[in-house]
């Protein structure tokens, strides 16, 4: 079973991160997220849930006005080429609906083999923002800190300059 908004606070808490949530009407892409950029701070995220030719998975977190090169990705991965996971294998590995691919996805047990790749650019702020599993709602924490519960999660996730 995925997890759900309670158990992920639960587990930052339990990790002694901060965060700021808000809610909103859902958001399914960057485009309709920019109107949040003005009462947000910190640097907001774009998701990308990609599957290699071979079948390996890869989760990009990535500035949201970041274009991902992903030829360069899947050279740097090793993966061949990369596509957009189907949403039936975005539930069944991350536990969340299309929309709603966030790190904090992390948390669910089904991800365990999955890659993490976060975007250099977004070390470059002290904050960032990404969904709580949800697209109604956005989680402010500490860019070091997501770092922190993204490894807490037992993924070792690979800083790469990701703009094309």
């Amino acid at each position: 079973m995925s997890a759900d908004r309670t158990t992920l606070f639960s587990r930052l808490e339990a990790l002694g991160i901060d965060t700021v949530t808000v809610e909103h009407r859902p958001v399914f892409t960057v485009a309709e997220s920019v109107g949040l950029r003005d009462t947000l701070p910190g640097a907001h995220t774009k998701n990308l849930f990609l599957v290699g030719a071979d079948g390996r998975m890869a989760l990009i977190v990535a500035k949201d006005d970041t274009r991902v090169d992903l030829k360069a990705l899947a050279k740097a991965l090793g993966f061949g080429r990369l596509s957009f996971g189907k949403a039936d294998l975005l539930e069944a590995v991350l536990g969340v609906p299309g929309g709603s691919v966030t790190p904090f996805a992390l948390i669910n047990e089904t991800a365990a083999g999955v890659t993490v790749v976060v975007d250099q650019t977004l070390l470059e702020f002290a904050e960032v923002n990404c969904h709580p599993l949800e697209n109604t709602a956005t989680t402010r924490l500490k860019t070091e800190d997501l770092i922190r519960f993204i490894r807490a999660c037992g993924h070792e996730p690979r800083i790469l300059p990701l703009a094309s």
